[in-house]
């Protein structure tokens, strides 16, 4: 009977964090949303598709949405949300330590991109070059493996088929690999309204639930304070959006996932949990390999995917809903995969 008083004792400090996280964030979106209309904190449309080239079918299709002049940089809006409730109420060394310091550093090089961006330096690419960015993202990320590797003690990682890896020293470079692929896999993925948000909204809850199963409950908790402050944002991103969450958000929640899967030992279940952002990844890749060897040709009329799928005529929520549906139901096949593995 205490144990059961004890786990749900921590079931409701989960939930309370989460609920004020979502309250926080919709406290805060007024004075963004003053601040951002004020000084004009526009997103300026890009010229270079990720698929590298010109983006001639991204800008047709989105013409229009950058003339509504919808502001930028709103992930500031639930990094200070989850900040103020984990610093205040959630703060433990060996569990979110990290995964904060890791989402507030990828958020910092993200603020600036997204500063860049608004005032027009680097119009081509519309913010910093991604070799500077990957740079700096990579910097970030190593520092947390080196974190996790002498702070923390982890040596190892569990693979279903032979259970403990011992990598030693190696699983730095595996930290390194799994946050900064996170981290622009969510960037790529956050590309429509509401899109990445919803998302990402499936994969916290995802972690959650197995945070809770190994009995990490600061780290359940602060998944869940991730899922209340993104449920807050996605309130307001919605088509039409009235705002976007920009690199200060993609990245700081993708390198947060990236090292939530490092903690818990379940980076063979992330790339089921995040199925659509490997996807939408995949299809950037496939289709800059095909302009490469197919004297440019693409495989699809653009990417990321979404994109492809509005331009064969696909309506813009229909396409977010349905990768929403996705990511939910990968998000449950994810779980299922970690738990048969256990």
């Amino acid at each position: 009977m205490q144990h059961i008083t004890f786990q749900t004792n921590n079931l409701v400090h989960i939930l309370l964090l989460g609920t004020l996280s979502f309250v926080i964030a919709m406290a805060l979106t007024p004075i963004y949303t003053t601040l951002a209309y004020k000084h004009q904190w526009w997103k300026k449309q890009r010229t270079e598709s990720w698929g590298g080239g010109e983006s001639a079918v991204y800008n047709q299709l989105h013409a229009a949405k950058h003339k509504r002049h919808i502001p930028n940089m709103a992930g500031i809006i639930f990094i200070v949300a989850i900040a103020i409730v984990t610093l205040i109420f959630n703060l433990k060394r060996d569990q979110t330590w990290l995964p904060l310091a890791g989402m507030l550093g990828a958020g910092a090089i993200g603020l600036i991109d997204d500063i860049m961006n608004i005032r027009g330096v680097n119009k081509k690419f519309a913010g910093m070059r991604s070799g500077i960015k990957f740079f700096l993202y990579s910097v970030i990320a190593l520092v947390g493996g080196f974190w996790f590797y002498y702070k923390l003690g982890v040596h190892s990682i569990y693979l279903p088929s032979v259970h403990e890896l011992g990598l030693g020293f190696g699983i730095v470079v595996l930290f390194w690999f799994v946050v900064v692929a996170t981290a622009n896999s969510v960037n790529i993925t956050d590309g429509l309204d509401g899109l990445a948000g919803g998302l990402l909204v499936s994969s916290f809850l995802a972690y959650t639930i197995i945070c809770g199963a190994q009995g990490k409950y600061v780290l359940a908790a602060f998944c869940l304070t991730v899922v209340g402050a993104l449920l807050s944002y996605t309130w307001f991103n919605i088509y039409p959006a009235r705002f976007f969450m920009g690199d200060v958000g993609s990245f700081a929640l993708g390198a947060a996932l990236g090292i939530i899967a490092m903690q818990t030992d379940t980076i063979y279940v992330l790339p089921i949990i995040g199925a659509v952002y490997v996807i939408e990844t995949g299809s950037v890749i496939i289709n800059r390999v095909s302009k490469k060897l197919r004297h440019g040709k693409k495989v699809f009329l653009s990417s990321p995917i979404h994109h492809h799928f509005e331009a064969i005529g696909w309506p813009e929520t229909k396409v977010t809903m349905r990768l929403w549906i996705l990511g939910q139901m990968a998000a449950i096949l994810g779980l299922i995969a970690y738990l048969a593995s256990r």
